[in-house]
């Protein structure tokens, strides 16, 4: 058999025949959600398998460009997000897997964070599925005629090499060398982070002695979810009252043992009435990381409102991206809840969850510095308290929401009395969380119309 499952060669030639007829081509390599795919397209799926994820930024990101596109209801008309990884062949299935456990044992070892190299060659342009996802890649847009969007640069490389017209994001405040292997061609348009971004995308140009012209670099800030964005309309800054705080991992498990000390600290302090916080822990298709939550939840006897629920995304033609099943149930839940966990085997349902319950809800956010949740946190009006980095992107990333004013780094080791400090108004100043929220919701208009930007860049 030469796909995992006998559908997705049905769905192959469906997903090619959008790509082409689309009028924003969108490929990214995040995650293979192939159950997913399957429902998209009518077949019968499975909602209890686990996918393979490398990056939930990847996937959020391609799909803030084409909920953009979208607005209201799912239409390939108007943008199609494909991710090659689905359709890398059985015998080259081992490849994917193990680069996920590679990514997976980088992210979650303290020591192996500190090596930055070995992190940046899983991490882009060295990946060891290269060449398993290349032919799928290939074949999906060798028709295409208009701009493609690249949401990874190793799909962007690839595609720029074959003369195809791409649009390359720059997903993070730093640049790669690899971001510059195809800088040349004149086929290439890079989309980039801020000014900043720019300006060191063509120093760095300048030191490789490649020429690129300035007008192929675009400042259009980060694609962010416009349903996240949307969710700062309704938010006010915390003054009183329980602190709602998110607590998330990434798409490789990022920071676990952070994570851990965190919930040790903060779980004692729900039992207290009333309770300083609510607690919602993001988990993603991590069953480890939610087997954690529950038994330190069972430890600390703390009852867990679980959000899971089956095929919760439930995408299909035409269907209506704002429309989740109980999601007012689920709603009412959360807010009544002292601790509530996310948790779904598959990228596209777990991210819905995220979108849909937790950036409207969260006053803050305790997460990494990713390119995906650091945008999305603050974009959603939150504050946000940062983990550990795992490179210097993220180094970047915190620099600049930290400069904002609308976050800063998490005091792991007393989170509890960093929280009590934040939440003070001693000396009659408003708290540093309220503060904090009032930046977020007052950011930079780049940073919350990149979605908007890079459509228009491509067209």
């Amino acid at each position: 058999m030469p796909y995992l499952d006998p559908s997705l060669k049905k769905t192959l030639k469906k997903d090619k025949q959008l790509l082409e007829t689309t009028k924003l081509p969108i490929i990214t390599v995040s995650a293979s959600y192939i159950e997913d795919l399957k429902g998209f397209h009518d077949f019968k799926e499975i909602d209890t398998t686990t996918d393979v994820v490398f990056s939930r930024a990847h996937y959020s990101m391609a799909l803030a460009v084409a909920v953009q596109a979208w607005q209201d209801h799912i239409d390939p008309k108007k943008a199609w997000v494909v991710d090659p990884t689905n359709y890398v062949k059985a015998k080259d299935w081992s490849n994917v897997v193990f680069t996920e456990t590679v990514g997976k044992t980088l992210a979650r070892t303290p020591i192996l964070k500190k090596l930055k190299d070995l992190a940046d060659k899983f991490a882009r342009n060295k990946l060891p599925i290269l060449g398993s996802i290349t032919p799928p890649l290939l074949y999906l847009t060798q028709n295409i005629k208009q701009p493609i969007l690249s949401l990874h640069i190793v799909s962007g490389n690839i595609l720029a090499q074959q003369g195809k017209k791409i649009f390359q994001m720059v997903t993070d405040p730093h640049v790669r060398e690899d971001y510059l292997n195809q800088a040349e061609q004149d086929n290439i348009t890079f989309l980039v982070f801020d000014e900043k971004t720019k300006t060191d995308f063509l120093e760095k140009a300048a030191l490789l002695k490649k020429k690129v012209d300035p007008k192929r670099v675009i400042v259009s800030g980060p694609p962010v979810d416009p349903r996240i964005i949307s969710a700062s309309k309704n938010k006010k800054p915390w003054t009183k009252g329980p602190i709602k705080l998110c607590i998330t991992t990434g798409g490789l498990g990022t920071n676990k043992n952070e994570i851990k000390k965190i919930l040790e600290q903060l779980l004692p302090e729900l039992r207290k009435r009333p309770s300083p916080y609510q607690l919602l822990v993001y988990a993603g298709t991590h069953q480890d990381l939610a087997e954690m939550v529950l038994k330190l939840a069972a430890q600390e006897k703390v009852a867990v409102n679980l959000i899971a629920g089956d095929d919760p995304a439930n995408f299909h033609l035409k269907g209506k991206l704002n429309k989740l099943p109980d999601a007012r149930k689920i709603k009412q839940e959360l807010n009544s809840a002292k601790l509530s966990l996310i948790y779904h085997p598959q990228i596209v349902d777990a991210n819905e969850l995220l979108t849909h319950f937790s950036f409207p809800w969260a006053d803050g956010f305790i997460s990494k510095p990713s390119g995906d949740m650091a945008y999305d946190a603050v974009a959603s009006g939150s504050f946000l308290l940062t983990l550990q980095e795992w490179g210097e992107w993220e180094h970047n990333i915190r620099e600049i929401f930290t400069q904002s004013g609308a976050a800063r780094r998490a005091k792991v080791d007393n989170i509890v009395t960093q929280l009590k400090s934040l939440a003070s108004t001693q000396g009659g100043s408003a708290a540093w969380i309220t503060q904090a929220m009032k930046s977020a919701l007052n950011i930079d208009q780049l940073y919350t119309s990149g979605a908007k930007n890079i459509i228009k860049a491509v067209k």
